[in-house]
């Protein structure tokens, strides 16, 4: 039975709402899921399947030497476009503090704090939607295609030494045993056994928003124009559309548009759009084992939703410009250099956009102005990877339970 007073409205029918819808309506809790799309098709439709365990922080040195040859390379891993640059100068300055060596550290501790649980999260997700299948048990090869580029790289291998991940570092034909249709040109490269892939992302929340469902939440279509208190306490949800849903909590986790709900709730936040570029090939004319990254060019190559899915980079150019499909092409021409046989046949191209903040971990966090809001936001690069560790988070704050990590680096008024 639920309680009357434990009523919950989730914003964001993403991978990160979704885990939160499925995880809240599991514990009791009467859950309403609202987004004006359909569930999974924003930008956890398109990302890059990949359970990602070795978190690295966005900024710090390394990066700081590598910005000016990116932003000035049209092929680079991170492309700015000229007339955004203005608008993005404050988040900028933002990342570039966070990149300060003292800083650095309590940033990496707190993202791999999420990376410690998140794979053993995963698996009891999927196990409670009864989709084990969804995750592959295969790893992920990290690549590099010179030694140059292998050394340049040592520092995030030190950083998975210091927290305890597994890898192995690979040569020559020890490469090709675990992945056939890699290039023997590629000097050396990591095994990750603990990086899992998804099959299908999108399936993925299709199945959680359906067990919610299953379990007694209700979905309901519309775009969110704002949070209030109404006049009997309750938090009341309004819709571009003039109707109201009333809830005793209500959880933000609407990606990169979080931040105009946050902003009409007086708590503004730096979050902006790294938006991402990807190309499925149904038709690829290989068979992958092992999702491959190549650390170098910032992309990745992942076996799912049928075919082969290509992917990365970063376009700095916010919600509304039009799409720039040079971008993935620029990828696919990378991927044949280390996927020889790899034919492009039966493709499509697809753009999103990721909820990124400037210290890269995510927001997972009470308001930290108003009783029974919670944010879930930021997540860049990892919302898969954290969606079922935060969803757990979020539900224990939502119970008012204590949470088995510190949240501390993760609320919404550290800026």
């Amino acid at each position: 039975m639920v309680n009357e007073n434990r009523t919950v409205a989730v914003v964001g029918a993403g991978v990160i709402g979704a885990s939160i819808a499925f995880e809240l309506q599991r514990r009791g809790f009467q859950v309403t899921l609202i987004d004006k799309g359909e569930p999974g098709r924003g930008t956890s439709y398109g990302n890059m399947a990949s359970i990602a365990l070795d978190f690295a922080a966005g900024s710090g040195p390394s990066t700081w030497k590598k910005l000016p040859r990116w932003l000035v390379d049209p092929e680079g891993p991170v492309w700015l476009r000229p007339g955004y640059a203005p608008k993005i100068l404050p988040w900028f300055l933002r990342f570039l503090a966070a990149g300060r060596p003292a800083r650095l550290r309590e940033i990496e501790d707190a993202g791999m704090s999420l990376s410690k649980t998140a794979l053993g999260d995963f698996r009891t997700m999927l196990d409670a939607i009864r989709a084990p299948d969804l995750m592959t048990e295969e790893g992920c090869l990290a690549i590099y295609e010179t030694e140059a580029e292998f050394d340049a790289d040592r520092g995030h291998l030190e950083l998975m030494r210091r927290y305890g991940l597994e890898f192995e570092v690979l040569s020559n034909g020890a490469i090709q045993y675990y992945e056939p249709t890699l290039s023997p040109k590629i000097a050396k490269a990591v095994l990750l056994p603990d990086n899992k892939s998804i099959r299908d992302p999108y399936e993925l929340v299709v199945k959680l928003t359906d067990a919610a469902r299953a379990a007694g939440a209700d979905f309901v279509f519309g775009e969110v124009k704002s949070a209030e208190r109404s006049s009997d306490g309750k938090l009341a949800i309004l819709l571009e559309n003039s109707s109201c849903i009333e809830a005793d909590k209500v959880v933000l986790a609407a990606g990169v548009h979080t931040r105009f709900l946050a902003e009409a709730l007086g708590e503004p936040i730096p979050l902006e759009t790294e938006r991402g570029y990807h190309t499925q090939i149904m038709q690829p004319g290989i068979s992958m084992r092992y999702s491959v990254i190549w650390p170098y060019r910032a992309f990745m190559v992942t076996p799912t939703a049928g075919g082969i899915r290509i992917g990365g980079n970063v376009e700095l150019a916010g919600l509304t410009a039009p799409p720039d499909f040079r971008r993935p092409r620029v990828l696919v021409r990378h991927a044949q250099r280390i996927l020889p046989d790899l034919r492009v046949q039966d493709t499509s191209e697809w753009m999103g956009h990721r909820p990124a903040l400037p210290d890269t971990i995510p927001i997972i966090s009470p308001s930290s102005k108003i009783p029974g809001v919670f944010y879930a936001t930021g997540h860049g690069h990892l919302g898969l990877t954290y969606s079922a560790t935060t969803a757990r988070l979020i539900a224990d704050m939502v119970a008012g339970v204590k949470t088995s990590v510190d949240i501390k680096p993760f609320r919404i008024d550290r800026y």
